[in-house]
């Protein structure tokens, strides 16, 4: 995949395609190519990580006017987190692009939550710096919109799912299926059995009266075993 690809996906085109390159630069790169500590994105996540914070309180302020300050910073959390950030990279494919070296590509590092989740607010850093404030703004609040929607309505609790991927995902590349085992009961009142499968074996099952909450169930099921070799 090349960067002008990636600029397409997220809808914003550098006017300084180094910022771009640089954003994608992980350390394990610069390292392993003897090129400057500077050419990484770690200065450019340290910038877009303050940024994103600033957009995503500024949003909530506005969109909660009657919310006290402990549980807006409790949403934010939500919305800033590396399991939301991993989600939203995403969206994108973020980690097919960006430039590692070789063990932490072997390691599978694409797939890394932690290392997609930073590379992201070094995009948003050097969105800011080649478009100003505006184009960043409008580049987090679009690929923000969901996990803000979610924050602002409440719906933040038992996303179990996302959480079992990010700790799964951060051993490396890894298969993660959900299938429904059974179905039972009228159209009006289903109950819906489910099981969740890494790499093929099964490591979780759960039921609930839709598809979404037996897959929650199952997901939590496998979180909560005890042994869970997650990371």
């Amino acid at each position: 995949m090349n960067e002008v690809s990636l600029t397409a996906q997220i809808g914003y085109r550098f006017t300084d395609m180094r910022l771009l390159e640089t954003a994608l630069n992980h350390t394990s790169y610069v390292n392993e190519r003897g090129m400057s500590k500077f050419d990484s994105n770690e200065r450019l996540e340290f910038l877009g990580d303050a940024i994103l914070e600033g957009f995503i309180s500024e949003e909530l302020y506005r969109r909660l006017p009657d919310v006290e300050e402990g549980v807006l910073t409790r949403l934010r959390a939500y919305v800033v987190c590396e399991r939301s950030l991993f989600r939203i990279a995403g969206m994108f494919s973020l980690g097919e692009f960006l430039n590692l070296g070789k063990g932490e590509e072997n390691g599978g590092g694409r797939a890394r939550a932690s290392v997609v989740s930073d590379a992201l607010e070094a995009l948003i850093g050097a969105v800011y710096l080649d478009g100003g404030a505006d184009a960043a703004r409008r580049f987090v609040m679009g690929v923000f919109a969901e996990v803000l929607n979610e924050a602002a309505s409440g719906a933040t609790d038992g996303d179990y799912k996302s959480d079992l991927q990010e700790r799964l995902q951060a051993e490396g590349r890894v298969d993660i299926r959900y299938t429904v085992d059974s179905q039972v009961g009228p159209d009006h009142d289903k109950m819906f059995f489910v099981s969740v499968f890494r790499n093929g074996s099964r490591i979780g099952r759960g039921s609930g009266r839709s598809k979404k909450q037996a897959e929650q169930a199952a997901a939590k099921n496998a979180l909560e075993r005890p042994g869970f070799a997650g990371v």
